[in-house]
């Protein structure tokens, strides 16, 4: 038979010895386009998708960067540990893991800094930390950070980025989205400047309180913002839903948010934001 005679090649001497040295965690996979881009390229486009204009989700430390003026950052020291209400075996070792894969403690940092030289405090969610999932630690942290911004008269700035409460501990992280939002009406009462900028994704409890409560509600493109998922809605209500629901840019549309700002322009904005909002010593405008 033909078959038999077709024989395989045998590598060459040449090929055989050949080291091929491709670099490993060097390259990224982008969800929308599925193009495969290399990592230097994506960080100096500040993590959005060189092809397509997706924009890839920010670890902390990257927001800070491009946020915060540098040096000037100052975590509040606050010695919180989270503890575990349910007594659920895997989720003290699901955190410790998070612990050393991320570099964070928890799903949010706090603290003061600058924008262009302006003085805020300044609340930064993080998605990779069991999806920003807002539990007691997250809570306090967002409580603290808004009575520090009333005690020392200073602007609120809060990226928010979650999945919703943090179910591992029950009714206590519900009890979060009333404490947060308390806290957010000292800090009106104080006439004291709230901007919520929502990155995605802002689901669940985080959305139905202080992500909701900015005085000026900012987006990024493309963020995916809602409080249950788009399929929980439409089985619920028993209607299919218009297409793009939940996107920021709909969102801009029927007036849930004040403006969509693009990476590259989100500190200046901000930067402008209190600057027209600043009040002087009389307290007024």
């Amino acid at each position: 038979m033909i078959v038999d005679k077709i024989k395989k090649r045998s590598p060459s001497a040449k090929n055989k010895n050949v080291n091929i040295d491709i670099p490993v965690g060097k390259w990224a996979k982008c969800d929308n386009c599925k193009e495969i881009i290399y990592k230097d390229v994506l960080k100096q486009n500040l993590s959005i998708c060189p092809n397509c204009g997706h924009y890839f989700r920010l670890h902390i430390n990257k927001r800070l960067e491009l946020i915060i003026d540098k040096g000037t950052y100052k975590r509040f020291d606050l010695d919180i540990e989270t503890t575990n209400p349910l007594e659920l075996d895997d989720y003290p070792k699901k955190l410790n893991k998070l612990r050393e894969k991320t570099g964070l403690s928890e799903a949010v940092a706090c603290g003061t800094g600058k924008i262009n030289g302006e003085k805020v405090v300044i609340c930064i969610m993080d998605s990779g930390f069991l999806m920003g999932s807002m539990g007691v630690v997250v809570g306090e942290k967002i409580t603290y950070s808004i009575e520090q911004a009333i005690e020392r008269k200073l602007p609120l700035i809060i990226f928010c980025t979650s999945g919703g409460a943090r179910m591992q501990e029950g009714i206590i992280s519900l009890m979060q989205m009333a404490k947060t939002t308390s806290a957010l009406t000292k800090l009106a009462k104080a006439r004291l400047l709230y901007i919520s900028v929502l990155t995605d994704p802002t689901y669940g409890g985080v959305t139905a309180s202080f992500a909701s409560l900015g005085d000026i509600i900012l987006a990024e493109p493309g963020a995916m913002i809602g409080f249950a998922g788009q399929r929980v809605i439409s089985q619920t209500i028993g209607q299919s839903l218009p297409e793009g629901f939940q996107t920021a840019e709909f969102l801009l549309e029927h007036g849930f948010i004040d403006k969509i700002v693009e990476r590259k322009d989100l500190k200046n904005t901000i930067y402008k934001l209190i600057q027209f909002h600043k009040v002087d010593e009389e307290g007024k405008k």
